[in-house]
């Protein structure tokens, strides 16, 4: 079993929460990182973990936070990065961009070039990011350190959201960092429910909807578009999405 699978079991309990003994008996089977309950649970509170902790006289009980959690209240993170190559194992993060929202509205932004020892040409045609613009940006570790912080436990939403996601949470782990286990939804997935159009690209759907930022392929500019999209596809959003859970369980047509 790994963590996305017990939040899987506990997403399909919904509310009925899951007992100390279960999940503890799942953090074994996992084989956890630490021996004892407490320090898993504050392993998981690093990552971001959507748990929610019950305190009642019988004893303490898991669910997950995002069924309690109203979406128009919580933050909504939208993260894109560039890189020069497409394998996280072999390539590395040239910039993070990533805007923190509340109700449809800006709260904080994030942005950052990160160090590497190249960019390749094809990449710098691409993005417009060269390695002389990058030879003396922060390093990496320092960069998704900020990163760590500013994203909390906040939703992370994304444009093909899985490969941001993946791509961070592996050079996380590769700095000896937490990694992500934030709940985490994908703007493509929420416009194929709610715009109608012939594709679904970031840059068709920048130019198809009329958003129009002037500026493409760099994180800040993609991310920007991304949380435009979103303002755009949650006017379609049925009534019964409520919590945030309703929301990614609506991009995912379980709802």
């Amino acid at each position: 079993m790994t963590y996305s699978q017990l939040f899987e079991r506990l997403r399909l309990r919904r509310l009925e929460p899951m007992s100390k003994k279960q999940f503890y008996m799942y953090i074994k089977s996992i084989g956890g990182l630490y021996a004892d309950l407490d320090s898993e649970l504050e392993l998981l509170k690093g990552c971001g973990a959507p748990l929610d902790i019950e305190v009642r006289n019988d004893g303490m009980y898991f669910s997950l936070n995002t069924f309690k959690k109203l979406w128009r209240e919580s933050d909504l993170v939208f993260v894109d990065i560039e890189t020069n190559g497409s394998k996280p194992k072999s390539s590395d993060i040239i910039e993070i961009g990533a805007i923190k929202t509340r109700n449809g509205e800006i709260i904080e932004s994030f942005e950052s070039f990160v160090y590497a020892a190249c960019v390749p040409e094809v990449i710098s045609n691409l993005t417009g990011i060269t390695s002389k613009d990058i030879a003396h940006a922060p390093k990496k570790k320092e960069v998704l350190a900020k990163f760590r912080t500013f994203l909390g436990d906040s939703v992370f939403v994304a444009h093909n959201v899985n490969f941001d996601y993946n791509f961070l949470d592996i050079h996380l782990r590769k700095c000896g960092m937490f990694g992500l286990l934030n709940p985490k939804l994908c703007t493509i997935e929420l416009a194929q429910r709610t715009i109608p159009a012939r594709r679904y690209g970031l840059s068709y759907l920048n130019d198809f909807l009329g958003i129009h930022t002037p500026v493409s392929h760099r994180a800040y500019a993609d991310a920007l578009t991304s949380f435009e999209i979103f303002k755009i596809a949650m006017l379609m959003f049925p009534f019964c999405v409520v919590s945030v859970q309703d929301l990614i369980d609506f991009s995912k047509h379980r709802l």
